[in-house]
């Protein structure tokens, strides 16, 4: 590809007020207090706890590190190195013998030397982890904050009822590079700022190596095809190659399903999500 232009910039003074007020005001439109997160050592969710603090005070924020016993030591290093930077409680839970009880019981998810193995053991490991922060969210009568950015919802780059699983995300409609320009704004760490993206599901793994392309490139097509709607002719003219304009394309339809409440069949006359619809705080 040709020089490209830029990706997406971000207002952070403004984005940080109004992150931080629609999680204060979303949370006690539910009812709750408390917010409860996983914090990976990576920057998405170094991000979430800066504005859950923000917004509803470290005493009612809960971040959660759920190592693997091959995940990285840095993952948890700075895990613990972000909710110090936000001043909240850090519990760990070590999912390695809820996961290691499932594997032991499927011979065929021991081969990690195939791609499809690997990504099968990652999505448990990550569903395992969703598992642990709701029941923490029962445990405590705290809402899930959700960590995945527009870059990986719109690539359906995400396990479903896993890391895509939350009560409420405030980081949803970030391209990534605005992420990191929003997590420098309000201090994360630089160690975790400038580490590779990674979900450290495998030994490892990078998400632009898996993704193929960087999230800079992503996020700059991502943001003139979504948000602008640019037709693809626009998008030739100023530099995209059409391999890269069409991977991402088909990528970002394949993935819608991964973006929408699972369908209903429709019997009946009213049928939810389709004719039974209401804003979320109908009601409140």
């Amino acid at each position: 590809m040709s020089k490209l232009p830029p990706p997406p910039g971000c207002n952070v003074a403004l984005t940080e007020r109004v992150l931080v007020r629609f999680l204060r005001e979303e949370t006690q439109r539910i009812g709750m207090t408390h917010a409860v997160l996983g914090l990976s050592g990576g920057i998405d969710s170094a991000l979430v706890v800066e504005l859950a603090v923000r917004a509803l005070g470290a005493e009612n924020v809960l971040a959660v590190a759920m190592p693997y016993r091959e995940s990285h030591p840095d993952s948890l290093r700075l895990a613990q190195d972000s909710a110090a930077h936000a001043q909240v409680q850090l519990e760990v839970a070590d999912i390695t013998p809820m996961a290691d009880g499932y594997l032991a019981n499927n011979p065929d998810l021991q081969d990690t030397s195939l791609a499809a193995v690997r990504l099968r053991r990652g999505n448990i490991f990550s569903r395992l982890r969703m598992t642990t922060l709701y029941d923490r969210s029962a445990q405590n009568h705290a809402l899930v904050f959700g960590t995945s950015n527009k870059t990986e919802l719109m690539l359906g780059y995400g396990t479903q009822h896993g890391d895509m699983a939350s009560g409420i995300n405030p980081i949803g409609d970030l391209y990534k590079s605005q992420v990191v320009a929003l997590s420098r704004h309000l201090g994360v760490p630089s160690a975790i700022i400038e580490r590779p993206p990674s979900a450290d599901l495998w030994a490892g793994q990078t998400d632009e190596d898996e993704l193929g392309f960087a999230y800079d490139a992503i996020d700059a097509l991502l943001f003139r095809l979504i948000d602008r709607r640019q037709s693809r002719d626009s998008l030739l003219a100023e530099g995209f190659a059409a391999n890269f304009i069409d991977s991402i394309s088909e990528r970002v339809r394949i993935n819608q399903y991964k973006r929408l409440p699972p369908l209903i069949a429709k019997v009946a006359a009213r049928t939810v999500n389709l004719d039974y619809r209401y804003a979320r705080d109908w009601g409140t």
